[in-house]
């Protein structure tokens, strides 16, 4: 095997599309002959504290161009998040101040170096280039593109027909997007499918700058916990990268069985020979799926926790769920003055986000004490001994009384 069909095969594994694919194969010919890394870019709009398994897909794609020596090229869109993607959106998307997604980029920081190597990554904020610009070379990048272009968006097109308004800052997105790939002179763009036009737009301009046209790589969109929609954090159905070797374990273990490959693909590493394995095993209903669960949550687990931590949180998760027992460890909870209100309680115990959260969460039947269930968010306890509050699959607090 030759190094570019070994780098092609490894580059290609999990694509949804390549565009256009011959120019990929030259570009890439071209980078092994004359010994040049390929520029390989990537950006993301620090809109939430957390990068979960979702933006994983590209960022492990990335990785694998790092390995065989390109260069990849993150671009933290401190910028382009002031005006929000409106890539599959049907309306559009709440603006953050750039204090707020300053502070959710300080994570991203630290979160994208689980899986890249620091020393040969280079990071970018586009504000670094979007400051300086001036009204005039706004204008000029405007002009780069027609509102009739703009309207053959997938996204723009349905809330044009729909009567749902479009602000003219929406327009702006795909063109900064795109004008990144100017400034860092960005050979491959990789995103995910939904990302499409905007990694062509970056195409597009590139040459009105004087540099050469990117080829794009689109990745497939990493469904949600729930089966249903793209993982996001705001639908709640994500897994972070950040998650305790615990946590982490117990949310892939919940994933709908269909999904099984599709997150061994997109989110291990486990070979593409165990996923053939995997695909027959389920199709032909010859194995408990859970066990198939348990070794891709083994091996998801053990890539961001370190090794060993898919076992440990596997033999936690089996202990908790199928043998009915508690976690090695509960974090203390002092309730201070006494009676306390249930709906407080949760809130201020962080085992919800809010009162309105505590009180779904009781209506659902998700809160016990001592495995006994609270059906009425009105409820005030005392605490006169520790008593074990569960909310939800795999949240706990052991209740104690304040020593004041």
């Amino acid at each position: 095997m030759t190094e570019f069909e070994k780098q092609y095969a490894i580059l290609t594994r999990g694509v949804a599309e390549i565009a256009p694919e011959d120019e990929f194969k030259d570009r890439l010919k071209e980078s092994i002959e004359k010994k040049v890394p390929l520029r390989v870019k990537q950006g993301f709009d620090p809109t939430a504290p957390d990068i979960h398994l979702g933006h994983s897909v590209g960022i492990r794609k990335l990785k694998q161009f790092q390995d065989l020596g390109h260069k990849v090229v993150l671009i933290v869109g401190d910028y382009t998040a002031l005006v929000g993607d409106p890539s599959g959106r049907s309306s559009a998307r709440p603006r953050l101040t750039h204090e707020e997604i300053l502070e959710n980029a300080k994570t991203y920081q630290e979160q994208f170096f689980h899986i890249l190597d620091v020393e040969k990554t280079e990071v970018h904020y586009n504000g670094s280039w979007f400051e300086k610009m001036g009204v005039k070379d706004l204008i000029e990048l405007a002009s780069k593109y027609t509102v009739a272009r703009m309207l053959e968006r997938d996204d723009f097109e349905k809330r044009y027909k729909g009567g749902i308004p479009i602000s003219i800052h929406e327009f702006l997105y795909p063109l900064m997007q795109g004008y990144d790939s100017v400034e860092i002179k960005a050979d491959i763009e990789i995103g995910a499918t939904e990302q499409k036009f905007n990694l062509l737009v970056g195409r597009d301009i590139q040459p009105d700058y004087g540099v050469r046209q990117q080829v794009i790589l689109t990745m497939p969109i990493l469904v949600g916990l729930d089966g249903k929609m793209k993982m996001s954090k705001s639908s709640g159905n994500y897994v972070a990268i950040d998650d305790s070797e615990n946590e982490m374990f117990g949310k892939l273990m919940s994933i709908p069985d269909d999904l099984i490959v599709s997150y061994g693909e997109l989110a291990s590493d486990l070979p593409a020979e165990r996923l053939t394995e995997f695909r027959e095993l389920l199709d032909g209903g010859s194995v408990n799926p859970m066990e198939l669960k348990k070794e891709l949550a083994c091996a998801i687990t053990d890539m961001y926790n370190g090794a060993g931590a898919g076992l440990r949180a596997r033999a936690e998760f089996e202990k908790v769920f199928s043998r009915g027992g508690l976690p090695d460890e509960i974090e203390d909870y002092d309730c201070g003055a006494q009676p306390v209100w249930i709906v407080k309680l949760l809130t201020e115990s962080g085992m919800t986000k809010s009162n309105g959260e505590a009180r779904r969460m009781i209506d659902a039947g998700a809160v016990s004490l001592d495995g006994e269930r609270v059906s009425d968010s009105d409820t005030h306890i005392e605490v006169t001994e520790p008593v074990i509050l569960k909310v939800g699959k795999r949240r706990y607090r052991r209740l104690v009384k304040s020593s004041n």
